[in-house]
């Protein structure tokens, strides 16, 4: 049984952990403002939304050293032109790299990172990027859509669809080299990566799923085991070798359009606020989590002001939960007695 919670905190406490040293009380917020990855702009502006509603300050309250590294700024060539049916490889393998590079310094100067998206083809330069300081990481993607399809696979062309694919070694020989990745190295294990969440899936993607043996829930499995039991099957499947760090790759259309209406592949039939947050409280409560993203928020495809508002402000709650904030109430280290 892997060790979680007070108990898994206080062998960190006495042990340390190489990627987790000192990066308690330091995190760093970093905004990718990039959408060339599916068709649908607006995405771009997810990191400032998520920003305005009070992201920052929700994180000092935590008692968190909060530092803001403003926002990436991303090269978009003049032409870039379909690859294989694989649609602007250039601009988001480029983007990605740009990414990892971000990523990799914040993590190695010791900071927990929040990267606020933008589109999930994102999620490799950012795991891509923790991956060079935690070779050791572990990768829960909390979506939809596993993302997983190849360029081979990818009914749409659109790599936001395909970040995992990248990522895994398992697939190093199915996935093309395409112009923009040369960077981009397989680094993952398939045994190191859990889904959770699924509800649409490719056939393409749910192939490789049953040839490698990934661990994935979907809404059906969250039904009939309750997300307690999910999350226990998660952290145990993960940590029973060894406690490494956690990459929470958090796309918001995980959630019920109900409650995340201004994303761009809503699907119905989600996770409910519930559960979205033991899910994050769970999480937290290892002690592990080194890396989160937060991606898909769209405020161009809300329907109103109020949509809008709803989706960024779940995806502040989201983060603050990843981070500590909990439904049961908590006492600053300064207030204790």
């Amino acid at each position: 049984m892997a060790l979680r919670g007070p108990a898994l905190r206080l062998l960190r406490a006495l042990l340390g952990h190489t990627c987790q040293q000192s990066r308690s009380q330091s995190v760093a917020v970093l905004g990718a403002p990039f959408s060339r990855g599916q068709k649908r702009r607006g995405v771009e502006h997810g990191p400032k939304v998520i920003r305005d509603a009070g992201l920052i300050d929700r994180l000092s309250g935590l008692d968190y050293s909060v530092h803001d590294f403003g926002d990436l700024n991303f090269h978009y060539p003049e032409k870039d032109e379909p690859y294989m049916d694989v649609k602007s490889p250039r601009t988001v393998g480029g983007a990605n790299k740009k990414l990892s590079t971000a990523v990799s310094r914040a993590v190695g100067a010791g900071h927990t990172l929040v990267m606020l998206g933008g589109d999930h083809s994102l999620g490799l330069g950012s795991a891509a990027g923790h991956a060079q300081q935690c070779p050791d990481l572990c990768l829960i993607w909390v979506d939809a859509h596993p993302d997983l399809n190849t360029p081979l696979t990818s009914p749409s062309g659109n790599l936001h669809g395909q970040p995992v694919a990248f990522m895994l070694k398992e697939l190093q020989n199915k996935v093309p080299d395409l112009p923009g990745f040369s960077w981009a190295k397989p680094f993952l294990s398939c045994r190191d990566l859990v889904y959770i969440g699924l509800r649409d899936v490719d056939p393409g993607e749910y192939q490789i799923m049953k040839d490698l043996g990934i661990q994935y829930f979907t809404m059906r499995d969250i039904d009939r085991l309750g997300i307690q039991r999910v999350m226990e099957v998660t952290l145990d499947h993960l940590m029973a070798r060894k406690q490494r760090p956690i990459h929470l790759s958090f796309d918001i259309d995980a959630f019920d359009p109900l409650l995340a209406p201004a994303t761009g592949t809503p699907v119905n039939g989600g996770l409910t606020y519930r559960e979205g947050m033991y899910l994050t409280e769970e999480i937290h409560n290892t002690g592990l989590l080194s890396v989160m993203d937060l991606v898909e928020v769209n405020p161009v495809l809300g329907a109103s002001d109020e949509a809008v508002q709803a989706t960024a402000s779940l995806a502040v709650d989201v983060i603050a939960s990843s981070l500590g904030q909990t439904r049961e109430g908590y006492v600053l280290p300064s207030e204790s007695k």
